[in-house]
C-alpha cells in the first residue's frame, strides 16, 4: 500500500514510475504534467505507447475485448496530439486504422491505467518498457530513490482501496438547518487520498431497526454552488430533511465526485456535454465507464457505525446491490428526487435510460 501511495503522488506530479510485471519493467507516466514523449523514450531506451481503456476506444468506434490496449506512438508526436488521442471527441484516424495498430494491454499496462484512475487523472497512460540498454540507469535511479517501483498486481488492485482498513479520524456536533441534532464523523482511507463523512442525524438509540440511509456522492458544483446541471444539491438537502422526518439515521457523504471520475474530469465531461453528448457518452469519450464509483468504503463506514440493516434513500439500484454484496441488508427503498429543470432534464433522462436509475415518476411529472 505504501509504495502505491507514493507512486500515485509521483504520477500526479507528472513524474514517471516503474511498474514491474515478472521480468518486464514498464516506465509509466501520466499525460497531465508530462514533458514529452521523447523524454520518456530516452529514459526507457525505446519509443513509448499510449495505453487507452476499452471505453475510450469504444467511443472512437473500436471494439475491444480486453480492458485496455496499447497504441504505439510515432516519434515527434506533440502534447496536443497526445491529448487528442486521449480526450478528443473525433480523431483524424479511422476506427479501422486505429484498430490495426492496437495491441491488447498486458498486466503492467493494465496496472498503469488503474493508477491513473486512482489518481483521478485522465485514464490514459504513457508507457515504455525498459530496454536492456537502459536497464542499468533505471536500476541506479531506483537505488538512489529518484524513481519508484511498484508491482503490477498491486497497481491493478489499487482502485478498490483497502476494504476493512478505513480509519475513523475525528467527529463533532454540527447542527444543520434541517436537522439540528447532527454529528459529523470523518473517515480516512488508508492511502490518505480520500476522506468521507458520515452525518449522523438524531440519536442512534432512537433509530429504527432498519436505519434510514442516504449514500451521497460529493458534487462540488451542485452541493455547494447550486449548479442547475444536476439535482445533487437538492437531493442532498432533501435527504437530510427526510432522514430527520423518519426519526433519524445516517447520510454518507462520499468523496466520489462525478460518479468517481474526479472534479477535473467532470468539468471536461461537462464541456463535451455542451457539444451535444449525454453524461454517459461524455465520460466514455474520456475513457471512463458508466459509473466509476466504489461502495466498499460505504460498507466499511456502516460497519464502523454498527449498522447492518437500512432503509435506503436512493433511485439507483446499483447502490442497493453494492450494499447487499457487502453484507448490509437493504430492508426497503425510498425514492429521493430533486426538481426537473430545463438545465438538468437531459442529464436525468440519461441517468434513467442509460444508467438504470428509477426516475420515471419525476421525469413524467408525477412526483
Amino acid at each position: 500500500m505504501y509504495q502505491i501511495e507514493r507512486a500515485i503522488f509521483d504520477i500526479r506530479r507528472g513524474l514517471p514510475v516503474v511498474v514491474n510485471a515478472g521480468e518486464q519493467r514498464l516506465l509509466v507516466q501520466a499525460l497531465e504534467g508530462s514533458d514529452s514523449v521523447e523524454s520518456l523514450a530516452q529514459l526507457a531506451g525505446q519509443q513509448p505507447s499510449l495505453v487507452l481503456t476499452r471505453h475510450r476506444l469504444a467511443a472512437m468506434g473500436v471494439t475491444l475485448a480486453a480492458e485496455a490496449a496499447s497504441l504505439p506512438l510515432v516519434a515527434g508526436i506533440t502534447t496536443s496530439e497526445l491529448q487528442g488521442l486521449a480526450t478528443a471527441e473525433t480523431l483524424k484516424q479511422s476506427a479501422g486504422e486505429l484498430s490495426s495498430r492496437l495491441k491488447p494491454a498486458g498486466v503492467a499496462e493494465l496496472g498503469a491505467v488503474t493508477l491513473m484512475r486512482r489518481a483521478r487523472l485522465i485514464p490514459a497512460a504513457l508507457c515504455a518498457f525498459v530496454s536492456e540498454k537502459a536497464a542499468a540507469d533505471i536500476d541506479q535511479q531506483l537505488s538512489e530513490g529518484r524513481l519508484l517501483a511498484v508491482d503490477a498486481n498491486d497497481a491493478e488492485q489499487c482502485l478498490v482501496g483497502a476494504p476493512g482498513m478505513l480509519k475513523q479520524v475525528s467527529a463533532a456536533n454540527i447542527p444543520l438547518e434541517d436537522a439540528v441534532d447532527s454529528r459529523f464523523v470523518l473517515f480516512r482511507e488508508p492511502d490518505g487520498l480520500r476522506e468521507h463523512i458520515a452525518v449522523v442525524i438524531g440519536q442512534p438509540e432512537e433509530w429504527k431497526t432498519a436505519v434510514p440511509l442516504r449514500m451521497h456522492s460529493a458534487c462540488l458544483t451542485g452541493d455547494l454552488f447550486g449548479s442547475l446541471r444536476c439535482d445533487c444539491g437538492e437531493q442532498l438537502r432533501n435527504a437530510v430533511a427526510d432522514i430527520k422526518a423518519l426519526g433519524g439515521g445516517v447520510l454518507l457523504y462520499l468523496a466520489q465526485e462525478g460518479r468517481g471520475i474526479g472534479l477535473a474530469n467532470k468539468l471536461r465531461a461537462y464541456t463535451l456535454q455542451d457539444g451535444g453528448l449525454d453524461t454517459v457518452d461524455a465520460d466514455q469519450v474520456l475513457g471512463f465507464g458508466d459509473d466509476e464509483r466504489q461502495y466498499a468504503v460505504a460498507v466499511d463506514m456502516l460497519n464502523a457505525l454498527a449498522i447492518s440493516q437500512v432503509q435506503l434513500l436512493t433511485n439507483n439500484p446499483l447502490k442497493m446491490e453494492a450494499l447487499r454484496q457487502g453484507g448490509i441488508e437493504v430492508v426497503s427503498r425510498q425514492a429521493l428526487y430533486g426538481s426537473v429543470t430545463d438545465q438538468n432534464h437531459r442529464y436525468l433522462n440519461a441517468k434513467a435510460t442509460r444508467g438504470g436509475h428509477l426516475l420515471e415518476e419525476v421525469l413524467n411529472g408525477q412526483s
